[in-house]
């Protein structure tokens, strides 16, 4: 080693790796350090530990992602995976549970890419407005048997099962049935499953799970409407 070489620095665990990039933090003013030489070296440690995360976590899988919770944008956050899976050349697969009785702009502004997105709303809307349990769970299952087809092809790299989490709790669809159908996907084909009230067996089998928070919401606490761009 030249005289003036720095050894390496120390490689972190595996199992403390996480810990190390939180300790480090994420910079900016939250950072201690009130000299820059000493900021400097906290972000290059950061740095240090942030490739090694990467590098030793390469795996690649489809992914089961379910968006739960209260608040609003569980739809939108699938959504987003839809825009970015098409957006690399890839098939995408949207079913609708529940949801029907509109046609939303999300699935206007997708009709861009053709056959590379197949988008079905199988339901007739809210339980008050459609007021037939018999005809709902009919048509949740009639969405499932289309949904299995897409979870079983190869050619699609992601399906969303769009309000399939109120499907289940509404009692429409057995959770069995849902982790039986993810089972059927091939080993790179991502599933998410949005809705309220995803049940603790799903929640489980997800490899990501996020819960959105209703802290406000502009029809409870001002009376605003569903507004064209914001709710479809």
């Amino acid at each position: 080693m030249p005289e003036c070489a720095q050894p390496p620095p120390p490689s972190v665990p595996s199992e403390q790796l996480d810990q190390a990039a939180a300790e480090l933090g994420m910079g900016g003013s939250l950072a201690p350090e009130t000299s820059e030489d000493g900021y400097r070296r906290r972000m290059a440690r950061r740095k240090e530990v942030q490739q090694q995360r990467v590098g030793e976590r390469n795996l690649e899988k489809g992914l089961v992602l379910v968006f739960t919770g209260d608040g609003k944008g569980k739809t939108t956050a699938a959504l987003g995976l839809v825009l970015r899976t098409l957006g690399h050349g890839e098939q995408v697969a949207v079913v609708q549970f529940i949801k029907g009785g509109w046609h939303p702009g999300e699935a206007r502004a997708l009709e861009l890419f053709g056959e590379s997105l197949h988008w079905h709303a199988l339901g007739e809307g809210f339980t008050w407005e459609t007021q037939d349990r018999d005809r709902d769970r009919q048509l949740v299952q009639q969405a499932w048997q289309r949904s299995l087809d897409y979870l079983a092809a190869a050619d699609r790299k992601l399906v969303v099962l769009d309000e399939v989490n109120v499907a289940l709790k509404l009692g429409y669809l057995e959770l069995e049935q849902v982790l039986e159908g993810l089972a059927l996907r091939p080993p790179l084909t991502h599933v998410a499953l949005t809705g309220r009230g995803a049940p603790a067996g799903l929640l489980e089998r997800a490899d990501l799970v996020t819960e959105m928070k209703l802290l406000r919401h502009p029809f409870r606490e001002q009376g605003v409407k569903a507004q064209a761009g914001i709710e479809f």
